[in-house]
């Protein structure tokens, strides 16, 4: 492992204390296990970092709210709002799997409704999750098998009953969750038996069909869990039999349907926690880079696949599913664990901040199947054939877009999960950043709880406030950010000699005691992307947000109902901008602008906007708006205008519904 090993002396509480170390590293030392949670058992690769209980952290601020507002918009209220989600006729709630609703909508909604009743610890939540849970649970059959049997059907498929193992792949998530939740001692066995049937399937009739093959990654995922719980053998032969019928991931981006790219990506990845296989190892990465480099010439973290990626549809007006979003935020936080390499944060952070939060309304009463970095209008209307999926997959709509309406949820609350990680030898680690306290054992078991204030990715500044039982030596772990060039760190007010570099972390290995503080700064610089390949359009980035063009947004009713209306969002200004840029240093030509905090703790709103940019810029009249409301594509760069300059404002991505975030240039006036 690459490291650099500084020497330091630390001021504590109340004493010198010599010793102590402070390096910058790649990932925690895997040669140290954990003896404190669950990690790899052999003969699978070490676990770099381990997932934390689900109630072990606890969100705050701004995070906090987003997973709130979450619970109490269309979400956390879909049972009220969803025909898939009715309890007569569900069959999931069925002992036998008869029952007409909810084949895969039940596990895509529960994944997430249950995880913000973990983390939110709401009795409301917890309730309704535990009904469905024990559905689950009290459906296994004589043979293992589980969940809605024979006749069965879903809407995107044409498999029957059992051949179609995708709606339980998600469900063994939710188990697995629940578990590590409550330790409910029926879930391991019910798992197992399932997986013995599993076993027990002909080759040729395992994993058929479109989705289950496409998506074999989550079952192989499900196969690790468990034999890190129980180091039963034959789960391993298991797991290689799921790798054999699942797409060919490790030899390739198999498939360009936006979804099944931002699940099938890793599973070569994981896979190679078995074989060790250095084709395997580099799989996830090989496909993470094919996929942006055809489609993903775009800011946000994701790609253009307005349901496929299509050859000659790669203009940042291509959007992508929410669905596609939270399933890459996932296989994100996945492989972090999995390989602790922190590049797999900034790009988790990236889809988090940039991405998501845009794909539904500020208060979480609605959302849209398709959002995309450029967009002047969100509205009912079939944007076809810019847009391949036709429809209203542009409306904000609660009622409506079945497979997000349900599966979007998971996306906050297991970000929330995921902050903080247990590592090889028996430390801790703070892999993504945002307002939260931990609790968990670290050293010799001793329960440490960790109160992380910041208003991060808004501001640079991260705190960390150590409170262990009693003085307990474990090894810190903080994450340096691929963007942040020259990070920062003090503890107990003692600034650290850093030699810091970008997808590293900065390990602390101390004695610490109650009070000790650690203080992180990340600077944040103003930097462009250039998107050669996309007409040489530019976007602006400050840290790990990148930012829009502010456009004023108008909600006019469409649809729904009083309790949950559905929306277009229409623009009140003007957004056909390109961006003037000077010659020496075009990132100086922006300036940074602090606002207010939003006193509702919402700041991905886009009037509410704690920091925002002001930047020179021209209209380019020619650059229109079809007859369906799509932007037409990117004039190529530099764009000659006879408009005036102007100053305008951008505001973080994720805070805009409207955007255009792919700028155009100016061309210089000669």
């Amino acid at each position: 492992m690459n490291a650099i090993r500084i020497v330091v002396l630390l001021l504590s509480a109340s004493c010198f204390v010599w010793g102590d170390t402070v390096q910058i590293v790649d990932k925690p030392d895997v040669s140290r296990p954990n003896q404190n949670y669950v990690g790899n058992r052999q003969p699978l690769a070490p676990s770099p970092l381990i997932k934390l209980p689900p109630q072990a952290i606890q969100p705050g601020g701004w995070l906090y709210k987003q997973v709130r507002l979450q619970a109490d918009g269309f979400h956390g209220h879909l049972t009220e709002i969803s025909d898939f989600l009715k309890k007569d006729k569900n069959a999931w709630l069925s002992k036998d799997g008869s029952g007409s609703r909810g084949w895969e909508e039940v596990p895509y909604w529960l994944k997430g409704f249950s995880a913000a009743a973990f983390t939110l610890g709401d009795t409301r939540l917890l309730d309704e999750a535990k009904i469905w849970i024990e559905g689950a649970l009290n459906s296994q059959q004589a043979d293992g098998w589980f969940g809605p049997d024979k006749g069965r059907t879903g809407l995107a498929t044409d498999l029957k009953g059992r051949e179609d193992l995708w709606p339980n792949m998600i469900m063994l998530f939710i188990l697995q969750d629940y578990y590590e939740y409550c330790g409910d001692e029926r879930v391991i066995p019910l798992m197992l038996k399932y997986c013995r049937y599993l076993a027990s399937v002909p080759e040729d009739k395992f994993l058929v069909g479109y989705w289950p093959s496409m998506r074999g990654g989550d079952q192989l995922y499900s196969i690790y869990w468990l034999y890190n719980h129980t180091v039963q053998p034959w789960l391993l032969d298991l797991a290689h039999k799921v790798h054999r019928k699942t797409a060919r991931w490790d030899e390739d981006v198999i498939n360009w349907h936006n979804v099944n790219m931002a699940q099938g990506f890793r599973e070569p990845t994981i896979y190679w926690m078995q074989t060790g296989q250095q084709k395997h190892a580099v799989g996830a990465e090989r496909n993470w880079q094919k996929m942006r480099a055809m489609y993903g010439q775009v800011p946000g973290g994701m790609y253009g696949a307005d349901e496929n990626a299509r050859k000659g549809y790669t203009d940042p007006r291509q959007a992508v599913e929410t669905c596609g979003m939270v399933e890459m935020t996932l296989s994100c936080e996945i492989l972090l664990r999995a390989t602790g390499a922190a590049v797999w944060a900034d790009r988790c952070e990236d889809v988090m901040f940039n991405s998501l939060p845009a794909a539904m309304t500020a208060d979480f009463k609605a959302l849209r199947y398709l959002t995309s970095p450029n967009m002047a209008v969100s509205d009912s209307k079939d944007k076809k054939p810019g847009i391949q999926n036709g429809g209203p997959m542009f409306h904000m709509n609660p009622h409506s877009h079945r497979c997000c309406q349900h599966n979007a949820g998971h996306g906050w609350p297991y970000y929330v999960q995921n902050l903080w990680q247990a590592t090889a030898g028996d430390g801790l680690a703070a892999v993504m950043y945002a307002p939260c306290t931990v609790t968990a054992k670290a050293g010799k078991g001793v329960s440490v709880t960790i109160r992380e204030q910041t208003k991060y990715p808004f501001e640079e500044t991260v705190e960390f406030i150590v409170e262990p039982e009693v003085p307990v030596t474990f090894p810190l772990y903080l994450r340096i950010p691929g963007w942040c060039k020259a990070p920062t760190a003090a503890i107990n007010g003692k600034a650290q000699a850093i030699e810091g570099r970008g997808q590293a972390f900065v390990q602390i290995e101390r004695e610490w005691k109650a009070g000790d503080k650690v203080s992180l700064t990340l600077p944040m610089e103003t930097s462009l992307r250039i998107w050669k390949d996309n007409k040489n359009s530019v976007s602006v980035d400050r840290g790990p947000l990148t930012y829009s063009l502010q456009i004023q947004e108008h909600y006019k009713r469409n649809g729904g109902t009083d309790i949950w209306p559905a929306w277009d969002i229409l623009p009140q200004s003007a957004w056909n901008y390109g961006l003037v840029l000077t010659t020496d240093n075009p990132a100086r030509g922006f300036e940074v602008v602090k606002g207010t905090w939003p006193a509702d703790d919402q700041p991905f709103k886009w009037d509410a906007a704690p920091i925002t940019l002001k930047a020179k810029a021209r209209k380019i009249p020619a650059w229109t708006l079809d007859e369906k409301g799509l932007l037409n594509v990117l004039p190529p760069s530099p764009v000659m205008t006879d408009q005036p300059e102007e100053t305008v404002t951008l505001i973080p991505m994720g805070a805009a519904r409207l955007r255009i975030s792919s700028f155009p240039t100016i061309a210089s006036e000669k």
